[in-house]
């Protein structure tokens, strides 16, 4: 079922998701085998060399993860996707898909912490090179091109400090040099952001995140062209056993279906958190796209529908206020995800981010007074009133 006149609210209910056939069933069935049978050995060697469409075994895929794998790469506007077990085997699938050992990758400065640790540690260790640059200007990355260069690495917005990069101008310095653009997605969901649109390659998303968006599975995905998808489904993610399972995809498409809605929540309550602790005597800085005085803001408005739903915020004093503030939060939860119907707090240096050595967190902005805040579904006075009396009991510390 598709028409390509639908808007994205409709799409995402309706695209790539039809009744069964022959139960007439709304919602789509779960499939949890892992082996297939074939008429014929030429049919079933037909399957797994390429030359007939099918699956033929459980950790290449299976119909319930192939439906999800469709829909996902219909909202990214992609040839195709695939589905795997967790945002990190997304994200790694794709830089291996493009770097071998000796090969040269130049990756965003403020990048999350699971895929610094995988450059800077599983990477490394098979000889592929990398360079952290400040992509806020394209031209730092032309200088950073090396004769081994094979792919440029950003996220936008980034994590946890909201740098917003003008995906545009880096495909077009990508595509000038010849290399692959990959595009870790995951703040923004399909809702907010399409950077195959914009002149990407591949998108990456952590799924556990807002497609899903209820905390209860973890996933990953890669949209990018059919060929490049396959390789990575035959040659990457087949070999390292990082399949996503019937059941986990069955959970995302349902969540799927409330994402727009769900985003649009997300991104209202932000606006307003941010606001708030913008104009707080104890907010040092506030980190959020929709905010006038965010350096990023009118690229944001260039490139994304809305601004998301996480906001990163430094309290004063430093890391011990942060910590105080964060302990007295009484309807956030402190958790390391995001994306969730609950309103969640983290501190980077201590935990998302903690892999990275402290004088770099400071190079790349990540301070040990940042707080990253998943601002959820809840009433947005009653996050407010939340991290008002935290933010008090902060004041009146500080004072005594």
């Amino acid at each position: 079922m598709s028409n390509c006149n639908w808007k994205i609210d409709t799409r995402i209910i309706h695209e790539k998701l039809e009744p069964d056939k022959k139960t007439r069933a709304i919602v789509p069935s779960i499939t949890p085998a892992v082996a297939y049978s074939f008429s014929t050995a030429e049919e079933a060697a037909n399957v797994v060399s390429g030359l007939e469409d099918g699956i033929y075994y459980g950790r290449y895929g299976n119909p319930t993860i192939r439906q999800l794998e469709e829909k996902i790469a219909s909202l990214e506007f992609g040839e195709a996707a695939l589905a795997v077990s967790s945002g990190m085997a997304a994200i790694s699938t794709a830089l291996l898909s493009c770097l071998k050992s000796g090969d040269h990758v130049l990756v965003t400065k403020d990048v999350y912490g699971g895929t610094y640790s995988f450059l800077t540690s599983l990477a490394e260790r098979i000889g592929i090179k990398y360079d952290f640059v400040d992509c806020t200007n394209p031209q730092n990355i032309l200088d950073g091109v090396l004769p081994n260069t094979k792919a440029i690495y950003i996220e936008t917005p980034s994590n946890p400090n909201l740098t917003i990069l003008d995906i545009e101008k880096i495909a077009k310095v990508s595509k000038k040099i010849g290399v692959p653009l990959i595009i870790d997605n995951t703040f923004m969901s399909p809702i907010l952001q399409n950077p195959l649109l914009l002149g990407a390659d591949i998108v990456v998303h952590s799924g556990t995140k807002y497609i899903n968006g209820h905390g209860d599975v973890l996933c990953g995905f890669i949209v990018a062209d059919a060929d490049r998808i396959n390789m990575m489904r035959k040659k990457i993610m087949g070999d390292l056993g990082q399949n996503l399972n019937a059941f986990e995809a069955y959970l995302v498409i349902r969540g799927l279906k409330t994402m727009s809605i769900r985003i649009e929540k997300h991104c209202s309550n932000a606006q307003k958190v941010a606001e708030f602790l913008d104009s707080h005597p104890m907010i040092e800085k506030v980190y959020y796209p929709g905010l006038e005085s965010h350096p990023g803001h009118e690229i944001a408005k260039k490139q994304m529908r809305a601004m998301g739903g996480i906001v990163s915020f430094e309290v004063k004093g430093g890391i011990n206020e942060g910590k105080r503030f964060i302990n007295s939060l009484e309807l956030a939860m402190i958790s390391f995800s995001l994306g969730d119907p609950e309103t969640l707090v983290q501190h980077p240096a201590s935990m998302t981010h903690a892999q990275i050595p402290k004088e770099e967190r400071k190079k790349y902005g990540i301070t040990d007074g940042l707080i990253r805040l998943s601002v959820g579904l809840e009433d947005p006075q009653d996050i407010i009133n939340d991290l008002e009396q935290a933010l008090k009991k902060v004041e009146l510390a500080a004072s005594v």
